[in-house]
């Protein structure tokens, strides 16, 4: 997984991220029973994932991840728990944990060891699908998941947001275009991520968020997502109606991330 994968197109790229995750889910699904994982939903008391993001000036969700599919590794000594103290270190109002083992070599475990670093919310950021999902990443320590639209029936998608509220977490809902937009609110998404980046082509358009803000509610949380890679960039999204950025890779390149987030928030 840790080639390029420039050649690739979207939907054979996110139908094999998909299939991944479920292969994936299958297996986790019998290292836990249902009396199990509802004991453990019911230890974590959720934190305000979305309330965070609302505080003044532009908040930033710090996203970690080991490798991606289309850069390859991007940590060859991945230690959770030690840049989730980094990350608070530098003001993040939230940390995203990419829980995807195939192509980003996250596991579940990474949320318990990030949740035991920090009293920050966390996003559980995978390509979910099945409610099994949402029940685990609330008994792992996460606030919220990603819900990605293009992933989902619209069926699914509503499904799935009603679920996250009903077990007291939040969803990022992301979007990539207009009509992804309208689905994401009306399946009734509280916090939508504009991906700047698409998937077909991997041509990144910071552009987007500007354009989609437009047709999102302002009671409705904002995320720019991808591409984000300096302060300018950062101030961009801002000027553009963006109450958060998610950053990653400018992140986990960073000798100093606690530094790196200081200066996105500039």
């Amino acid at each position: 997984m840790g080639q390029n994968l420039a050649g690739v197109k979207s939907e054979d790229l996110l139908s094999r991220l998909v299939l991944e995750a479920r292969q994936d889910l299958q297996r986790r699904r019998h290292l836990m029973g249902p009396d199990q994982l509802e004991l453990a939903v019911a230890a974590y008391t959720p934190k305000d994932f979305i309330g965070a993001l609302r505080k003044p000036g532009l908040a930033v969700i710090a996203e970690m991840k080991q490798r991606t599919p289309t850069m390859g590794v991007l940590a060859d000594d991945y230690r959770p728990a030690d840049i989730a103290h980094a990350y608070a270190e530098g003001g993040a109002a939230a940390i995203s944990v990419l829980t995807h083992m195939a192509g980003f070599g996250g596991r579940v475990d990474h949320v318990r060891a990030v949740r035991a670093a920090t009293q920050l919310p966390i996003l559980r950021k995978d390509f979910v699908t099945d409610p099994f999902e949402v029940a685990e990443a609330r008994a792992c320590g996460a606030d919220a998941v990603l819900l990605i639209v293009a992933a989902l029936e619209p069926g699914q998608l509503k499904d799935l947001v009603a679920l996250t509220k009903s077990r007291g977490i939040a969803a990022l809902v992301e979007v990539h275009d207009e009509a992804e937009t309208a689905a994401a609110l009306d399946a009734g998404a509280l916090a939508i991520g504009v991906n700047h980046r698409d998937l077909r082509t991997f041509n990144v358009d910071l552009a987007l968020t500007g354009r989609l803000r437009r047709l999102v509610p302002h009671e409705v949380v904002l995320v720019a997502e991808s591409g984000i890679h300096s302060a300018a960039d950062a101030r961009r999204m801002r000027e553009a109606g963006a109450d958060a950025i998610l950053v990653g890779e400018v992140l986990m390149r960073a000798g100093d991330p606690a530094a790196q987030i200081k200066e996105l928030m500039a």
